[in-house]
């Protein structure tokens, strides 16, 4: 084979290959962007129709702090008897019920709001106990007027939580 038959054949299979692998370059970016597109929109789809349920679910965790809310908690729970241990108890029981309860929305909320909500559970309920153990707190309606002072002097745990929830509620739209 002479030089000038290699030469004419590159000549043609040269343009000829580029052409190709630009062409599969550009082949391959469409298939690409096509693929994030449809994925845009699944994702678009399913955030439609989870949002709904997010909303609700942060709707029953703000309702579960204001629940537990020892200002509100504590008038809604009368006691039964002047014992304060009773009277203590009865009122971590309405709260352990209230988060089990709510506790499957912890699925729809981010890890650290419910980690958020938990803290405020337990810091509420210790609250309580705290309030106990008081030598000070002689009886049952002694240990809300105990509470129900505390609180006069901070703010309460389910407060706290509970801005958390709206601002992260804010976050959402």
């Amino acid at each position: 084979m002479d030089t000038t038959k290699i030469i004419e054949l590159l000549s043609y299979t040269l343009p000829a290959i580029i052409t190709g692998g630009v062409a599969y370059y550009f082949f391959n970016l469409h298939i690409k962007n096509e693929e994030g597109r449809r994925r845009y929109l699944i994702h678009k789809e399913a955030q439609k129709s989870a949002l709904p349920l997010r909303l609700q679910a942060y709707e029953r965790m703000a309702l579960f702090l204001e629940r537990i809310n020892p200002s509100n908690l504590l008038i809604r729970i009368s006691p039964n008897s002047s014992d304060k241990v009773e009277y203590q108890n009865l009122v971590i029981a309405h709260i352990e019920q209230e988060y089990e309860h709510n506790m499957t929305q912890q699925i729809y909320i981010s890890d650290e709001c419910w980690t958020i909500i938990t803290t405020a559970k337990n810091a509420t309920i210790q609250m309580i106990r705290k309030a106990t153990l008081s030598a000070e707190v002689e009886n049952a309606n002694k240990l809300r007027e105990a509470v129900l002072n505390e609180l006069l002097q901070k703010q309460s745990p389910s407060n706290n939580a509970l801005a958390y929830v709206k601002n992260e509620v804010g976050e959402l739209w």
